[in-house]
């Protein structure tokens, strides 16, 4: 799981299922010392209907690839279960004698939880990531050595342990080697690393329709080729595939 896939809606869905959660222990009723518990149908039928929903749409974004049980996506199965729920709350409060601080704030909640899920697809500003990614590596000192590794901004050869432009290579005659100049991106397009601001899909080359992996944020890519509107992105198992959506990307 990837927290970083997170988005605001995210968020929203998370803070308005804990406020379920504790209106559920509330009153819901004032004249009577009732809570949400002592009638199981309203306090796992509903109240904790919420938060299994909200539950659903969180899980379903921290994957890699969204699951589907029963032929059914866990998101839009976490969806329904909010817009549900704040529709049954919102009976239970018109049906009420007497509600108490419980039942008030159980529907304010399911409200908000069902809008945030319903609306985060549909709104930009709730898909934004949750938590941003980490900024670019500082810069080295003048003499030192780059970190190894793979990810990040200045990373050492990003291309797979290729030698840097200029860099000796052993094997020539006498043991000397000759430099060799690295290979060299297109004309026009020069290769850098790049941050993603929500969970995008990666396509396959070939143009095949179905995403063959998905760029998460909080990682770093190296984007090594321009394809019309789109990036050729290197994940850091090596795969390379074509990402269609460059909006708000972040670059390293």
């Amino acid at each position: 799981m990837n927290i970083r896939s997170l988005t605001r809606g995210d968020g929203v869905v998370i803070g308005a299922a804990v406020l379920l959660f504790i209106a559920s222990f509330l009153r819901i009723s004032s004249g009577y010392a009732l809570n949400a518990w002592d009638n199981l149908g309203l306090g796992f039928g509903v109240y904790m209907g919420g938060v299994i929903g909200a539950a659903l749409i969180v899980v379903n974004r921290s994957l890699p690839q969204p699951r589907k049980v029963a032929g059914l996506d866990l998101g839009a199965v976490g969806v329904a279960f909010t817009v549900l729920v704040a529709w049954a709350m919102f009976w239970y409060l018109v049906d009420a004698y007497s509600a108490g601080s419980g039942l008030i704030l159980g529907f304010i909640a399911a409200l908000v939880l069902a809008v945030g899920a319903v609306a985060t697809p549909l709104v930009p500003a709730l898909q934004a990531a949750l938590m941003a990614a980490p900024g670019p590596a500082a810069p080295q000192p003048y003499g030192a050595q780059p970190q190894n590794g793979y990810g990040y901004p200045g990373a050492q050869q990003p291309f797979g342990g290729q030698p840097q432009q200029g860099q000796p290579q052993q094997g020539g005659p006498f043991g000397g080697g000759q430099p060799q100049q690295s290979p060299q991106p297109a004309a026009g397009f020069s290769p850098f690393w790049f941050a993603v601001p929500a969970p995008r899909p990666l396509f396959a080359e070939d143009g095949s329709p179905a995403p063959i992996a998905e760029l998460a944020p909080g990682v770093w890519y190296l984007a090594v080729e321009q394809r019309g509107p789109g990036l050729l992105a290197e994940m850091q198992d090596g795969r390379r595939g074509v990402l269609q959506d460059t909006s708000n990307i972040q670059r390293g």
